[in-house]
């Protein structure tokens, strides 16, 4: 019988058998729990195990490098090997599901065979541009691996290619067009159709300047690097629908599963058998509706991102976490506790560091440009602005990262 027409109880009872027996730490989150593999016989059965958080997934890499025991097939049989701010290593073996969870959502806004792509997502460290890049071959379109940057350049490409897809943020995708108004284009000369965006939140301004201003078909997806498409928007843009790729949950602080419209944190079990992340908590908090969608796909929708149950906050599509900031700040002299802010001015995350000075002496220019360095090889986003404050400036009980983004 094919996946897909496994239903998920069957499918999950098949990934449960493989991981207890291939993945030390899926054995031990059971053993734990006191819960046998047989116990799990359906979707329902879940909530008898615990829930696996982002930090802790870091902590037990770093125990046990490199996959913290959630590997579950040979070493050997791995094709790739993809790093994740934490960092988290997440391996990959050809694994199917992935990509053809992204192919679901590619359909969505209409992409498929004669679609000429502009994939600018990253396709160094991160998996995004790989996996993104084998779902759009897999739909028959053809890609031009662009990766994020160089927005005169993409302008030209998309151009000389006339290329009728998008892949990346909404904000980059902004970016592009205001450098086609720069360069005196009419919009309709522009050739992208169609777009598909995710990172970042999508907010209802840019929907209408990408579809109203410009007439794309656009829709958005929720994805994290080790987890893949999570949930996508259809035609109809009213939540997110849930992958047929994943089982996902929205439960509340002690794990049980929450009913319709009751936020909670998202939790995600994954059908990978290189890979099988058992109930991965991905720290965000969303609510979810069961109510029939025009579109006819059957199943829940999330209603969007609602917030973060940590402190680990997504800048420009990556995570940017406090324990990757305390290593930057770490690395310099005089410095004391620290606080990042995220604002978002036109349509672009901006990403302040403040930080004590314990030295009146010190070189501000020369400390902020170690700082800028710092950050980005620990966390790998630049920092915007760097503001030093006196000792005893940031409350011993501040969070760590703030986020001060408004989302419509």
């Amino acid at each position: 019988m094919s996946p897909a027409k496994k239903s998920l109880d069957e499918r999950l009872q098949q990934i449960v058998q493989h991981a207890y027996a291939n993945a030390p730490a899926v054995q031990d989150l059971f053993d734990r729990a006191g819960v046998n593999p047989e116990d799990i016989q359906g979707v329902a059965d879940l909530s008898r195990l615990p829930v696996t958080s982002k930090d802790q997934l870091v902590a037990q890499q770093q125990a046990n490098l490199p996959f913290g025991g959630w590997l579950a097939v040979p070493a050997e049989k791995l094709r790739h090997i993809f790093i994740s701010p934490g960092p988290i290593f997440d391996p990959e073996a050809g694994e199917e599901v992935g990509v053809q969870g992204v192919a679901e959502a590619f359909r969505a806004v209409g992409i498929g065979p004669g679609d000429v792509v502009l994939n600018t997502f990253l396709y160094h460290m991160v998996p995004a541009g790989l996996l993104m890049d084998a779902a759009l071959n897999l739909l028959g379109a053809t890609v031009v691996p662009t990766g994020p940057g160089n927005t005169d350049f993409q302008v030209q490409i998309a151009m000389a290619l006339r290329a009728t897809g998008f892949v990346g943020t909404p904000s980059f995708l902004k970016i592009i067009l205001d450098e086609v108004e720069k360069k005196g284009i009419p919009g309709p000369a522009f050739p992208i159709e169609k777009a598909f965006f995710s990172a970042e939140p999508y907010p209802p301004s840019l929907r209408k300047v990408f579809e109203e201003e410009f007439g794309m078909r656009t829709g958005q997806a929720y994805a994290t690097a080790d987890l893949g498409v999570i949930a996508y928007e259809c035609e109809q843009a009213h939540g997110l629908h849930y992958s047929s790729e994943l089982i996902v949950e929205v439960v509340g602080p002690d794990g049980k599963p929450l009913g319709p419209g009751q936020q909670g944190e998202v939790v995600v079990t994954t059908f990978n058998q290189t890979y099988p992340l058992i109930r991965l908590g991905t720290g965000d908090l969303s609510a979810f509706i069961d109510e029939p969608c025009a579109c006819g796909r059957p199943g829940r929708r999330l209603l969007g991102w609602m917030g973060r149950v940590g402190d680990a906050v997504k800048v420009r599509g990556m995570f940017l976490h406090p324990n990757q900031l305390q290593a930057a700040v770490a690395r310099l002299p005089g410095l004391g506790r620290f606080q990042a802010v995220v604002t978002r001015p036109e349509a672009r995350d901006m990403f302040t560091l403040r930080v004590e000075l314990t030295s009146e002496t010190a070189d501000r220019a020369t400390l902020a440009d170690a700082l800028k360095t710092a950050v980005r090889e620990a966390c790998r986003l630049g920092l915007d602005n760097v503001e030093f404050l006196g000792p005893g400036s940031i409350p011993q009980d501040a969070r760590p990262v703030v986020d001060e983004r408004t989302w419509e």
